[in-house]
């Protein structure tokens, strides 16, 4: 069961806003999407596989490779000509491996998580502030950029020397873009450890791969990941104004305490 959050989301705040959720077709994607859907947002949801939207939800689909820049812009326009103006855009899709000693990555691994996690991220945040900023003083609140990032980009896990340093560069780029663009709300968020197949992944490692996993697999058995509900509903609140973090990098607080 999701835990309530602790505030509140104003159904006219939220429904018919449009939400762009990339990285949707499985995983934190779908199930942010699931629940933009029961707060009455319009969906537009994209993947390299085409996701399917929600039963009950109104909005598009597109199998979009994020790394191709061309293809995202194309994503861009038609999510603002068939189904609205943005409110709400999560660049979400990413990948984990490589895991394990920086010296062992396979390079064509390496050049994946660079082109997907950074430049997927970058390409995202590039169609959203130019589809968004016509939008920005339109008097519906300003358009929401959310970027998922990881506490890995500032704690060292052994292992993951790529996937830290990829979400470095997001809280970075995050925090220049929201400089660049003061009429857009623009956000680094990590979910913190949300249970969906990439941390199914994680747990699968061995401790020579990554020495932390048994943190993880503790978490999975006391069952105190987050639920990906609870997440799109604290991004829900960047929408509906009723969840504002101090800093551009936020992270989601843990939902069982």
């Amino acid at each position: 069961m999701v835990t309530p959050v602790p505030f509140a989301l104003p159904a006219d705040q939220l429904a018919g806003r449009v939400a762009v959720v990339t990285g949707a077709s499985r995983g934190l994607g779908a199930g942010l999407a699931a629940r933009f859907a029961e707060h009455g947002m319009d969906l537009a949801l994209c993947a390299r596989t085409e996701p399917t939207l929600p039963a009950g939800a109104t909005g598009l689909t597109a199998a979009v490779d994020v790394t191709d820049a061309a293809a995202v812009d194309a994503f861009a326009d038609r999510v603002v000509d068939e189904v609205g103006p943005v409110a709400l855009w999560v660049n979400n899709a990413g990948v984990l491996q490589p895991i394990g000693p920086h010296r062992d990555h396979d390079p064509s691994e390496v050049d994946r998580a660079l082109l997907v996690n950074v430049g997927g991220v970058a390409n995202g945040t590039r169609a959203f502030t130019r589809v968004a900023r016509a939008d920005a003083t339109a008097g519906s609140g300003r358009p929401v950029l959310v970027n998922v990032t990881s506490g890995a980009a500032t704690s060292v896990y052994e292992g993951w020397s790529i996937y830290g340093a990829c979400k470095a560069a997001v809280d970075h780029l995050t925090r220049t873009v929201a400089a660049e663009e003061p009429a857009l709300a623009c956000w680094a968020v990590a979910p913190g450890i949300v249970e969906t197949g990439m941390q199914a992944l994680i747990r699968s490692q061995d401790a020579a791969s990554f020495p932390a996993v048994e943190r993880f697999r503790q978490i999975h058995a006391d069952g105190s990941a987050n639920a990906p509900a609870w997440v799109a509903d604290h991004l829900a609140g960047l929408v509906a104004g009723t969840w504002a973090p101090d800093d551009v990098v936020a992270r989601i607080p843990n939902e069982h305490g």
